[in-house]
């Protein structure tokens, strides 16, 4: 391992059938105002609204909400949110489901009470956050994003065609989440899917870095085995236990900061499909799965030697008789037949991007040294116009 780092995650999980009771251990540790944050209403369908709401009152909590958050969390939609918090003096926020709740409920912890534009002060020019934060939990209803146990968020802007993440300080980490993988029974397919390459890139975003004999790199190989073997399992049996708490557990271990430390780390996949979403507000892991490969291709000479691991340490291709190339090369192509058994999106207009777009979009994509290469324009455009055509 290289470098030096600090390790510390301040969040508190709570996994398993019977997780949502430890919010009676959890509520009593806050004020009374608590600001409920959920979606377009389905845990109102699954009965999972009313089992919090009964919670909540027999916690002795005044409930102040805010539904309605889109897939996408806008700008509008936190000015909105943080005006709720401000104007009822909330001491606590719940978020309740996926990873776009769970993203913009942090955004509205940090910026309820900053006496500027939050959008300008914390996504734009990454200032710290100096103003009072509200804590906040989660209890998680769809995995994918590795919301509930890190800093990140990610908001857009429809008006400057802007998809932007901002990681947050420990500060405004969950104080603690809940994890019940039989909350996610109900996902659509295509959503959940989604969720399962999402998970996939945060570990390839990471996996593909320096060369150096890194501990994070065996961890994140198990953990993508782990993937790959429990998705084709809920693919098929989407209210399979065993599968859908391995899938839930991975998506958190994947981005709460730990397989990251001693590494660089590339996330141009990430920024590509952010700037891919502000133009077309597709689904995030979607916008990931229809730009991977390209991007990887673009990239494999660079970062042969690992690739070739890659492909023989999780794809179990066999090097035998073939160029470290040709090793490297069947990898991916497994990870393609994986990706469309999934039923994912590979081509970005299918996500109704049009050859107008590319320029915006290779504009938002933050160009920066990728994981082996530095990037220009022109390698952001070609991974475009590839996955416009494969």
């Amino acid at each position: 391992m290289l470098g030096n780092f600090s390790y510390s995650n301040p969040t508190k999980l709570y996994f398993g059938e019977e997780s949502l009771s430890f919010l009676n251990e959890e509520l009593p540790k806050y004020g009374d105002k608590v600001l409920l944050v959920y979606g377009g209403g389905s845990i109102k369908q699954t009965g999972l609204y009313d089992e919090i709401m009964q919670i909540l009152a027999e916690n002795g909590k005044q409930v102040f909400e805010d539904a309605g958050v889109m897939p996408n969390p806008t700008v509008e939609k936190l000015t909105e949110g943080c005006q709720i918090a401000k104007d009822n003096d909330v001491d606590f926020i719940l978020a309740v489901g996926g990873g776009s709740v769970c993203d913009y409920a942090k955004a509205v912890s940090a910026s309820a009470f900053c006496e500027e534009d939050p959008w300008e002060k914390y996504f734009i020019r990454k200032e710290a956050v100096d103003n009072p934060i509200i804590p906040l939990g989660c209890v998680l209803t769809m995995v994918g994003t590795g919301s509930e146990m890190n800093g990140g968020s990610v908001i857009t802007n429809t008006t400057t065609t802007q998809k932007i993440g901002r990681v947050f300080g420990e500060d405004v980490f969950p104080k603690f989440s809940i994890l019940n993988p039989v909350l996610t029974y109900t996902v659509p397919k295509q959503q959940m899917v989604a969720g399962f390459f999402d998970i996939m890139s945060h570990i390839l975003e990471q996996y593909f870095s320096n060369e150096d004999d890194n501990t994070s790199d065996y961890i994140m190989e198990g953990l993508l085995k782990s993937l790959i073997h429990s998705s084709k399992i809920a693919l098929e049996n989407p209210t399979d236990y065993e599968a859908r708490s391995n899938i839930m557990w991975t998506a958190t271990w994947a981005l709460n900061t730990l397989v990251a430390k001693g590494k660089s780390t590339d996330w141009m996949v990430h920024m590509i499909g952010q700037s891919i979403g502000a133009y077309t507000d597709a689904t995030h892991g979607m916008t990931l799965s229809a730009i991977s490969l390209p991007y990887y291709r673009l990239i494999l000479p660079a970062g042969l030697a690992k690739f070739k691991r890659y492909a023989i340490n999780v794809w179990g291709v066999n090097p035998e008789g073939k160029t470290d190339e040709q090793v490297a090369l069947e990898g991916l192509s497994e990870m393609e037949h994986y990706m469309r058994t999934l039923g994912l999106v590979l081509n970005i207009k299918e996500l109704a991007a049009t050859p107008d777009m590319l320029e915006g979009i290779v504009a938002g994509s933050f160009i920066t040294k990728g994981g082996y290469k530095v990037l220009t324009k022109e390698d952001i455009m070609s991974v475009l116009i590839e996955s416009m055509n494969q």
